[in-house]
């Protein structure tokens, strides 16, 4: 099976027919899957942990709307497979969610660089957020992307104490224009810890 690999490959996906008959339900199990893996951070920013199951849903649905067909699952594959958490990461699409475009454009414009301002803590022991290297997510003017994909890499150590459950594991931004820090609840923890080997 591909999860066990961390790729997702063509025969990880349902049929496009079975997937549109189909698709109701399953964008409902979705939905609880990524329940405990979506935290708030301060007013605007959400984190979305993803895994293979919900990589693999991306692609089936990007599928489903552009009916691209071979040619456009290739696309995807390489589009999401690095989004697919490795065993020894956590990886997030942080969206800054900001409904008026004018407060939206104010505050991205002040946030340039954010995406190396993102940390976890797991027993006061601070993480640093890798951002993902396909593209640069702050503009030269300064303005940063409104959408983030992030990657969190753990040491055995930590990885350890994650899965252990009785820690105290924390989310953070620390730049000076947006600065939040959140704790994981327990529902979080358990929910992120099936990402690791």
């Amino acid at each position: 099976m591909s999860k066990e690999k961390r790729q997702i490959e063509k025969e990880d996906l349902i049929p496009a027919d079975i997937y549109a008959k189909n698709r109701k339900q399953i964008r409902k199990d979705l939905v609880e899957l990524k329940k405990n893996r979506r935290i708030a951070l301060g007013p605007y920013a959400t984190f979305y942990f993803e895994s293979f199951e919900t990589m693999v849903a991306q692609v089936q649905e990007m599928l489903h709307i552009e009916k691209g067909g071979d040619e456009q699952l290739k696309d995807e594959l390489i589009a999401y497979n690095p989004l697919v958490p490795n065993g020894k990461e956590l990886i997030a699409t942080l969206m800054f969610e900001i409904d008026n475009p004018l407060t939206r454009g104010a505050f991205l414009g002040k946030v340039g660089g954010i995406e190396e301002k993102i940390f976890m803590k797991i027993d006061n022991e601070e993480v640093k957020a890798i951002p993902e290297e396909d593209v640069d997510r702050t503009s030269a003017e300064g303005k940063a992307s409104s959408v983030q994909f992030i990657h969190f890499k753990f040491n055995e150590d930590q990885i350890n104490k994650f899965k252990s459950g009785n820690i105290s594991i924390e989310l953070g931004i620390d730049h000076k224009e947006y600065a939040h820090t959140t704790k994981l609840t327990q529902d979080n923890i358990q929910s992120l810890s099936v990402d690791f080997i």
